[in-house]
């Protein structure tokens, strides 16, 4: 296993350890290339029926948060819904052959617009980011063939800024996050600014995530126009500090170092690349004797083992780059 000759530490033997079934199986299948058996054990876990016990008919789960005068029920539950999803694709393997997640997955679907966004969140505002972070899922759990995959794809591509990445539209022309702004008409961006590392990462996963387009050469000039970006402050308020890049979270939410690098690992940029390079050595060095990652975590308080759940993704960008 050369990829582990990267690394200050094995991190196999503390990953097998695991008292987390989820996290065993993952590190036996995608890091040991083992056969661990069927995801579908994953399914009957007391933590996933706990998730799937909290969904609605609809498909949907409800957002129990603050603040919930700046957006309708609705909207908010699109938020819910994906948060919960990403528990249930990235920690429990679920696809469409789960009816909770099929009918999660028209519930998001509910929300796609003739034009091909996922539109909601932010009312009547594009949001790229979170298209692209909605498909990700969406086509790990089975829909990468779905029509309606593609024309979100469609979408995405026809709403890049003039440099080939991504923003904010509104962000774009100087606006602000507003409820009188997410009921007003749809800002369209002004294409000539720059674009954000922040969108142009979540978009990626989109990207990286399926298996025709993350071959696609628009997916890799995007990737090379995030690496040049790390470590570096964003063009727009919306997590603009540098300091975003090693604040991790697990499963995957905004753009940081190790959501990129796995979007990068899967687009084909080569690890020789000056700026992944630096990425790679800056995880590299900081991991830990004893094979984890202590690194500084965010929206993970409630998790077990968050050093684990870190250190297999990384492991798994670390082998996909070194094989």
């Amino acid at each position: 296993m050369t990829w582990k000759r990267r690394l200050t530490s094995d991190p196999i033997p503390k990953l097998r350890g695991s008292k987390n079934r989820a996290l065993r199986y993952f590190t036996s299948r995608d890091l040991l290339s083992e056969e661990p058996g069927s995801v579908k054990e994953l399914w009957e876990l007391p933590q996933t029926k706990r998730l799937l016990g909290l969904q609605r008919e609809n498909g949907a789960w409800t957002y129990h948060g603050r603040q919930r005068h700046i957006r309708s029920p609705e909207d908010y539950n699109q938020i819910e819904t994906f948060r919960i999803l990403r528990e249930l694709v990235e920690k429990y393997g679920l696809d469409k052959n789960h009816p909770a997640f099929a009918k999660a997955a028209e519930f998001m679907f509910s929300h796609q617009t003739d034009e091909g966004d996922f539109r909601g969140i932010a009312g009547n505002q594009h949001l790229p980011y979170y298209s692209g972070a909605i498909m990700e899922l969406l086509v790990k759990g089975g829909y990468a063939a779905d029509r309606r995959i593609a024309r979100g794809f469609n979408w995405l591509l026809s709403v890049r800024q003039d440099d080939g990445g991504w923003a904010i539209p509104l962000r774009t022309v100087g606006l602000k996050f507003s409820p009188e702004i997410f009921r007003s008409g749809t800002v369209e961006a002004n294409r000539a600014k720059p674009s954000s590392q922040l969108v142009t990462g979540m978009v990626l996963r989109a990207f990286a995530a399926h298996p025709s387009y993350r071959r696609s050469r628009d997916a890799y000039a995007a990737g090379e126009l995030l690496a040049n970006r790390f470590f570096k402050p964003d063009a727009y308020p919306d997590r603009r500090a540098p300091s975003f890049w090693t604040s991790f979270s697990f499963p995957f939410w905004f753009t940081d170092l190790l959501s990129a690098l796995d979007s990068l690992s899967q687009i084909g940029l080569n690890p020789s690349h000056p700026p992944v390079a630096q990425a790679l050595e800056w995880f590299s060095s900081r991991q830990q004797k004893t094979g984890l990652w202590r690194l500084r975590l965010r929206m993970m308080a409630r998790e077990k083992e968050p050093d684990s759940w870190i250190t297999l993704a990384i492991s798994r960008v670390f082998k996909r780059f070194y094989g």
